[in-house]
């Protein structure tokens, strides 16, 4: 399909660009021009249960990704220390740090950073680096279905068998997490939130996006026992993980970066564009609308309620995960190397998530919503973060590639 889109830099205007979404019959707000000293600088903040009020300086996030440059015991490199140096250059008012993981096993790349007693000391030489004024979480996570922690290959864990990805990573019965593992991975989690807390950053975030273990959990409806279920027990993992840090580290704040809506499987058709892996129902995406290809926010915002009698005042909307749907969470012209070509213009993917953010941003306003999607947009961002920022689809525009480029 991507023969057929107009590139977003060939439009000239904030009109050229109205055009082609009139044209998509989409709905995204673009400011005519961008004022320097409009919403984008203005502060913001956030409340979080246990830890107090947090101040930002200004409506700009860096994204947390996943480096894979650390050392192989997953401690900081000079090349990891480089990417700080930046971050804290760049003027974002919130640097929300990279995916880090808990433990080694559960790393997605051999040379993911791990949070460890000893690589402890290198996360705080990371978080000098940046400005003393920009508030700093990071990013904890287990890549659970997507762990491949060495050089031997994928070694997935699991919370159910799934019909269509457990053949993608070699996945079955045997990577199935039992809730004693899991009631260790909570432990885990809570024992790396509390050296971030010591290492200086202000907050952690317990990742329930992409694909990863955070975000399986939600879709884990047919897993017995303490940790599946209904909603009350897909959120247990959850629910755990953020009890035990408020226990062992009141004063430091926690935060969730979210797939708030997920499709199906996609493949490559025959002409290589994107299709989904099967047609018909589909009950495994989270915030979708049970046809595998639409988004149904409802147990959306049923999640969001709990986030918010859990305490946590800060949430970052992403969907989907680059494993099986890219299209998705980052729009894009060009199709990544291993993927497929876009099954619709990009700029259909961004408007549903900005859509999607808004309308969780005005429904819970006691949450400060960081939006993402932006990158796809280039030149055109600012203007498009301007407009949603003053019309309060988000609170804050957050950038993930363009931020390492």
């Amino acid at each position: 399909m991507a023969e057929r889109l107009i590139q977003i830099k060939k439009h000239n205007s904030p009109e050229d660009l109205r055009d082609h979404l009139r044209g998509l019959d989409v709905e995204l707000a673009v400011a005519e021009e961008v004022d320097p000293a409009g919403v984008l600088g203005t502060p913001t903040s956030f409340v979080d249960g246990s830890a107090g009020r947090f101040e930002v300086a200004n409506r700009f996030a860096v994204l947390p990704m996943e480096g894979w440059d650390a050392t192989d015991a997953g401690a900081p490199t000079d090349l990891v220390r480089r990417r700080w140096q930046r971050f804290g250059s760049s003027g974002a008012g919130l640097v929300w740090a990279e995916a880090t993981a808990v433990t080694a096993a559960g790393r997605a790349n051999p040379n993911q950073l791990v949070l460890t007693p000893e690589n402890q000391s290198g996360f705080a030489e990371l978080r000098e680096l940046l400005d003393s004024t920009q508030v700093c979480g990071l990013q904890l996570t287990h890549s659970g279905r997507y762990a491949r922690p060495t050089a031997d290959g994928p070694a997935p864990r699991t919370l159910y068998a799934h019909p269509l990805l457990d053949q993608r990573v070699g996945a079955g019965d045997h990577t199935v997490l039992s809730d004693d593992e899991i009631d260790e991975l909570v432990a885990t989690f809570v024992a790396a939130a509390a050296m971030a807390a010591d290492a200086g950053f202000d907050f952690v975030d317990v990742k329930a996006c992409h694909g990863y273990l955070g975000h399986e959990f939600l879709t884990a409806h047919d897993r017995p026992g303490r940790y599946g279920g209904d909603l009350a027990g897909r959120t247990n993992f959850l629910r755990s993980v953020v009890e035990g840090i408020r226990e062992a580290r009141p004063s430091l704040g926690v935060a969730l970066r979210l797939s708030i809506y997920d499709l199906v499987p996609f493949v490559a058709g025959p002409d290589r564009t994107g299709q989904p892996e099967v047609a018909g129902g589909y009950r495994y995406a989270f915030g979708g609308d049970g046809s595998g290809v639409g988004v149904d926010l409802a147990e959306t915002h049923e999640l969001l309620e709990i986030v918010e009698g859990l305490g946590i005042g800060l949430v970052s909307a992403t969907a989907g995960s680059p494993y099986y749907c890219p299209h998705v969470q980052r729009p894009a012209y060009f199709p990544p190397s291993d993927g497929y070509g876009p099954p619709e213009d990009p700029l259909v993917g961004v408007a549903r998530l900005l859509n999607a953010t808004a309308e969780l941003t005005r429904s819970h306003p006691a949450l400060t919503m960081v939006g993402s999607g932006y990158t796809y947009l280039q030149q055109w961002l600012a203007h498009v973060g301007q407009a949603v920022i003053a019309d309060g689809g988000a609170h804050m525009v957050g950038l993930g590639r363009m931020a390492l480029s």
